[in-house]
């Protein structure tokens, strides 16, 4: 697996029942069509995806995600830099945690001064602002790599509820 992998799947997870073409997913996220298809056979040797590499094994993913992307994919909050909210800054996680700490994706467009958290992919704070649900999902990400206890169980359970539910009744929880 590598780091991008999860945003991929995190982006299907995200289009739902809607069509989409690898060309799609490549336009949304800044990959190249090559590194999506790559991506998609390491993930169906997962067993992340399905042999048409277009469904997600939703609960496999979550699994992955809440008890592995923390050992595989983990994160250091580092330098002070401008950027996009991400983890416990994300809007959403806002309401429900209270620091004064703010993590950030580096981001030239961003709006907030916080530690520096390296996306999973360079692309994902473009990925992002087009998509809210994908935002979400991956500031959920993020709090399973560098959150504390009662973030990572917040975190954990929202996770469960946006990907294991009907991909079509899925609204991002910001608004």
């Amino acid at each position: 697996m590598r780091p991008q992998d999860i945003v991929i799947l995190l982006k299907i997870i995200s289009i739902g029942h809607r069509s989409w073409q690898q060309r799609d997913l490549a336009t949304g996220l800044g990959i190249s069509v090559s590194e999506i298809s790559v991506s998609l056979n390491r993930s169906q040797i997962a067993g992340l995806v399905d042999g048409t590499k277009k469904r997600v094994h939703r609960q496999a993913l979550l699994e992955f995600l809440q008890h592995g992307v923390r050992y595989v994919f983990p994160e250091m909050p580092g330098s002070v830099v401008i950027g996009m909210p991400t983890a416990h800054s994300h809007p959403y996680f806002q309401e429900k945690f209270i620091s004064v700490e703010k993590y950030v994706w580096p981001d030239s467009n961003g709006q907030v001064r916080g530690q520096a958290i390296d996306p999973l992919h360079p692309g994902v704070p473009g990925a992002a602002v087009k998509d809210p649900v994908l935002y979400q999902l991956l500031a959920s990400v993020d709090i399973l790599r560098v959150g504390k206890k009662r973030e990572i169980e917040t975190a954990s359970a929202l996770l469960k509820k946006m990907i294991l539910q009907d991909p079509d009744d899925i609204i991002p929880l910001i608004l």
